[in-house]
């Protein structure tokens, strides 16, 4: 189903579903509950599940990659211990590294085939699991997000910062390092440019919660900022979190999508907008190789 055929009731629903306001059971039941041109708005509710089988851009079998799991420390984190999914150009190196954070649910394979994109663009890409140190992603977005709301926030956070700083220092970085996530990675990219400091070269959050204004200031890296034009929630944080890149000085773009809504990025999903994450892909690639040289 494309998205012009569901509902904006739908969509509302799904965002509620997405970020732990209700479960699968309640998202369907509403659905079913709804009556659109005479009929039950399920099936347009089961269309916006993810397919993560068909939407993979990069397979992990591709010859220009390598990728990996790897293992390491992470004091203060979770468990003090992470786990990751590394991914290599073809060459020797050094490359610029990248950091690839995932939603509120774990590393899925969506997020695993963002950093497979990264190594085709020349980048070492180290796509965290949040989730290591209670098990790891689980197969499933339900569980994962479950999962993920059991977590310490804090120590969640400091294992994105451990795994920024691994990935920096691993054997075949430049030391060069930019960072992007969506949603809740979204987010805490935009926290991790306030926590790093001049660690971070370059930072490209997608639709995700505002950094803490008063911590603006410590930001060194160049961001470039991605919205969808309809997400309320996050948009609400803008103007201010803006505000506050000005009076910095801070180097940053700031980039709303027309017609897109909060996960427009997502290929696996109708919320996905080709162009606008084409663009807004082709955009981050060129701001990372610009500001990691």
């Amino acid at each position: 189903m494309q998205q012009h055929e569901i509902d904006e009731q739908v969509f509302d629903l799904y965002d509620e579903y997405c970020h732990g306001k209700i479960n699968r059971r309640q998202f369907f039941e509403r659905a079913a509950a709804l009556t659109i041109a005479g009929a039950s708005a399920l099936s347009m509710a089961q269309s916006l599940i993810p397919n993560y089988a068909e939407a993979q851009e990069v397979l992990f079998t591709d010859e220009r990659i390598k990728a990996t799991w790897v293992d390491y420390d992470s004091p203060g984190g979770s468990s003090g211990s992470m786990r990751g999914y590394l991914v290599q150009p073809e060459g020797e190196g050094p490359f610029p590294a990248v950091l690839v954070m995932h939603e509120n649910r774990g590393l899925n394979p969506y997020i695993q085939d963002v950093a497979r994109r990264f190594a085709v663009a020349g980048f070492l890409a180290l796509a965290p699991d949040g989730l290591a140190p209670i098990g790891g992603y689980p197969g499933n977005d339900d569980d994962g997000r479950a999962m993920q709301r059991t977590l310490d926030q804090s120590k969640l956070r400091q294992d994105m910062v451990n795994s920024a700083r691994f990935v920096k220092s691993h054997a075949l970085s430049t030391g060069k390092l930019a960072a992007t996530g969506f949603c809740w990675g979204g987010g805490t990219t935009n926290f991790l440019a306030t926590e790093l400091g001049d660690e971070l070269q370059a930072a490209a959050p997608f639709y995700g919660a505002a950094a803490d204004t008063d911590k603006v200031r410590n930001i060194s890296a160049a961001v470039q900022l991605h919205y969808a034009e309809n997400d309320e929630r996050v948009n609400a944080m803008r103007p201010d979190y803006e505000a506050a890149l000005k009076a910095q000085g801070a180097t940053y773009e700031m980039h709303v999508y027309p017609g897109t809504r909060h996960g427009f990025h997502n290929y696996s999903t109708p919320r996905y907008d080709a162009e606008a994450a084409n663009l807004a892909w082709s955009r981050m690639v060129a701001f990372f190789q610009e500001h990691l040289v």
